[in-house]
């Protein structure tokens, strides 16, 4: 049996979770997210917890288990609190910037890049270098801190570019390096 999938989901007070067959809406403070789950997993509210199961054994089901659990927990966690991804920017005459919701950045390339963030994600950019991208859907954050990540991911070898905060970039030697 699935060790995630079978602990229960606290709701905090200031959210109100409905559930409709398998589709689960949740509001909170900070915005409402639904989900449709699978036909092979139910789901139940017991006064101010929540309970995933499966509806039998199938390895598909026992795969969904601890994912459905996983992913109303962050919704749970996103209409409450949210989520946010910080991202550093490394290099000379790298910088950001923000108009409007549009973010640009200067990295390197002869035009600068403009990134229009999806509908619910803030994008703030602290000083010039540190990006900070905010919403209430986890999967849309990553996939969004990803995005901006990728337009010039750091290099191996000066360590120059975009990384997540935190990030360790291995460094190479370059030519004059080995001996």
């Amino acid at each position: 049996m699935s060790r995630i999938g079978k602990r229960p989901i606290n709701i905090h007070p200031k959210v109100t979770v409905t559930i409709a067959g398998q589709d689960v809406i949740v509001k909170g403070a900070k915005g409402e997210l639904h989900r449709t789950l699978p036909a092979k997993i139910e789901i139940k509210q017991e006064g101010e917890t929540l309970t995933i199961n499966r509806r039998d054994d199938s390895r598909s089901a026992r795969q969904l288990h601890g994912l459905c659990r996983t992913l109303v927990s962050n919704m749970i966690e996103g209409v409450s609190t949210g989520f946010q991804t910080k991202l550093e920017i490394q290099g000379v005459g790298y910088r950001a910037q923000v108009q409007g919701s549009t973010l640009i950045l200067n990295v390197g390339y002869s035009i600068p890049v403009q990134i229009n963030p999806p509908p619910g994600i803030e994008i703030k950019v602290e000083g010039t270098t540190n990006v900070i991208v905010a919403g209430i859907n986890k999967e849309i954050v990553g996939n969004t801190a990803a995005q901006i990540r990728s337009v010039r991911p750091p290099e191996v070898y000066k360590g120059k570019g975009i990384r997540y905060a935190g990030e360790v970039v291995r460094r190479k030697a370059g030519k004059t390096g080995k001996k």
